[in-house]
């Protein structure tokens, strides 16, 4: 129905690569028996490896053991210890015992019970005719605990020794197409695996590669990252948990510089990003939000600039810029405004950065939508201020 996220998918799929496990399928199934074993059916001819989470608590709706059960053709029987040791873990919480617990004593012939420790529903696991199914439970933290505590080291007894290892090269400024089109020769080859991802704050370049060991892993992924960033390098800003709020927050740090800003079109989300930084705040002074025009007059903004180069424009940006270096008393100061082209979903955004005598603009025409496009400009801002930090405070 939508109305839940699945974030036991991503973890597993983060986890599985260190095993040296390759994941081909990911798949979501409501809680209809029918549909659930026709899922099984599939993963067991795709897969020597199959993991399931959810389904295994106590209620009509917890299906999971069944439908593993009858796609085996094993009939499920309760393990009396079990039994005994959940009435006694539900006796402490409850007056009364449902009699509905009861299934999640039950095991199949081919099956053994995964104890969990946080809750009340304990997994299977499965072996049969050369395949592992395990099957865990949906909560994230029962769901994690056992699998760290219990699956992860029995898995790590049955894989060849194999390791795969990603990192990911994060670049911005550059068409995704382009992208693709520099890094052609990369693309198609088979280890370490190269793919391209496009997200707000630029392409993401991940690096896959699998080898015997975790130090010849790292090798082939290290002499791949020197190919991309020789095609790339002014491009690349971070790489793997980078986040360019942080980076630039860091270089300002390095500089003992501070920054400010004021917005109009992005209404204070440049603002917002830089302070969800807590790093950040030590070196980023505020953001002033301005949007209409008398408050750009309040707040100091020259009427003259207004009505010259018009409301929205290059030089209101440098404007909106200075004011917010000289309001907040900062090193640095960036203005982004912007406007919508009438009838076109595109805008027209110009952003300013400004420091003493130094000053860079820069004008962009985004398309799309316009909460996406407020985005853009506000990663923009920051790559460009990164530029910025890096050639003209420096030389200042």
């Amino acid at each position: 129905m939508g109305n839940i996220t699945d974030t036991n998918s991503s973890f597993l799929a983060g986890q599985l690569p260190s095993l040296g496990i390759n994941l081909h399928f990911i798949s979501i199934v409501g809680d209809n028996k029918g549909r659930i074993v026709d899922t099984l059916k599939r993963a067991w001819i795709r897969a020597d490896l199959i993991i399931t989470t959810g389904g295994l608590g106590p209620t009509q709706g917890d299906i999971t053991r069944e439908s593993i059960a009858e796609f085996l053709g094993e009939k499920p029987s309760i393990d009396l210890e079990l039994w005994q040791e959940l009435q006694d873990m539900l006796s402490r919480y409850h007056r009364e015992i449902p009699q509905a617990n009861v299934k999640q004593a039950t095991i199949i012939p081919s099956g053994a019970i995964i104890p969990n420790p946080v809750g009340t529903a304990p997994g299977w696991w499965v072996e049969k005719d050369d395949h592992i199914v395990v099957a865990m439970p949906g909560p994230p933290d029962e769901m994690r605990l056992m699998w760290k505590e219990r699956v992860l080291p029995k898995l790590r007894q049955r894989v060849t020794g194999a390791v795969i290892l990603s990192k990911t090269i994060k670049t911005f400024g550059k068409a995704e197409a382009k992208v693709d089109e520099l890094l052609s020769s990369f693309l198609q080859l088979p280890n370490p695996t190269l793919a391209s991802y496009a997200k707000p704050d630029g392409i993401y370049l991940r690096i896959t590669a699998r080898g015997e060991d975790e130090a010849a892993t790292r090798q082939l992924i290290a002499e791949r990252e020197v190919d991309i960033r020789q095609l790339l390098a002014p491009y690349v800003w971070g790489v793997d948990n980078d986040t360019l709020e942080a980076i630039v927050g860091e270089s300002l740090k390095t500089k003992n510089l501070s920054l400010a800003t004021m917005e109009s079109w992005t209404e204070g989300l440049l603002s917002s990003t830089m302070a969800s930084c807590p790093e950040n705040l030590a070196h980023f002074k505020g953001g002033l939000i301005a949007c209409c025009d008398e408050a750009k007059v309040a707040l100091g903004v020259d009427t003259h600039i207004m009505g010259r180069y018009g409301k929205e424009s290059s030089q209101m940006a440098e404007a909106m810029a200075r004011v917010a270096q000289k309001t907040l008393k900062a090193d640095i100061g960036i203005g982004i405004a912007g406007i919508m082209n009438a009838g076109e979903k595109t805008a027209n955004i110009f952003i300013a950065m400004t420091s003493g005598s130094s000053k860079r603009t820069i004008t962009r025409t985004s398309l799309g939508d316009t909460r996406r496009m407020k985005q853009r400009a506000v990663y923009t801002a920051l790559f460009e201020l990164r530029k910025f930090l890096l050639e003209e405070v420096q030389c200042t």
